[in-house]
């Protein structure tokens, strides 16, 4: 497995394993699906920022992605960022979320934020372990604030400190 930035050629790849979490699962909480202009959008949106946009490939094929962006629109939050991860159903349990996240970790490290964090649907154990494996720790929960497939989503908030400063740094 090889993990690289992505590039305008992946956005298909990435729109097609986002439009499977939207119709198949729980993770994503919208209702439509997206077509490869929109994830080009959302790509350059997300370079625009200096932020990354990973995705896994094998064989030439995009198995997995992940990226980070602003966690709220308010400068009181910049040093935090929220993350999301996905892989491809075909490639599910090969340790490809693992190592998609332990990268966007020295990513988000490496351009200075403080906390990264998470926002995950709370019946999805397998993600709040893999979160908790890789030191985040859950800082709240919220009842039924979502819904999806005719039923309440409850949301976990999960956050993993990325360094020990004191005090941020001045603007």
């Amino acid at each position: 497995m090889m993990i690289r930035h992505a590039s305008k050629e992946d956005c298909a790849a990435i729109g097609e394993i986002y439009n499977h979490a939207v119709l198949h699962t729980a993770a994503i909480w919208n209702d439509s699906t997206v077509d490869t202009d929109n994830r080009i959008a959302w790509f350059e949106a997300r370079t625009l920022m200096g932020y990354p946009v990973l995705v896994t490939e094998e064989n030439g094929v995009v198995t997995g992605y992940a990226s980070f962006g602003d966690w709220r629109a308010f400068d009181g939050f910049r040093h935090t960022v929220e993350h999301s991860v996905y892989v491809h159903p075909d490639h599910q349990g090969k340790g490809i979320g693992r190592e998609l996240m332990k990268k966007l970790i020295v990513e988000a490290r490496a351009i200075g934020k403080h906390v990264m964090v998470a926002g995950i649907e709370s019946q999805n154990q397998v993600s709040v372990h893999l979160h908790e494996t890789l030191g985040f720790v859950v800082t709240g929960q919220m009842p039924q604030v979502g819904t999806k497939f005719g039923r309440w989503l409850d949301l976990t908030f999960m956050q993993l400190q990325l360094d020990d400063r004191n005090e941020p740094d001045a603007i």
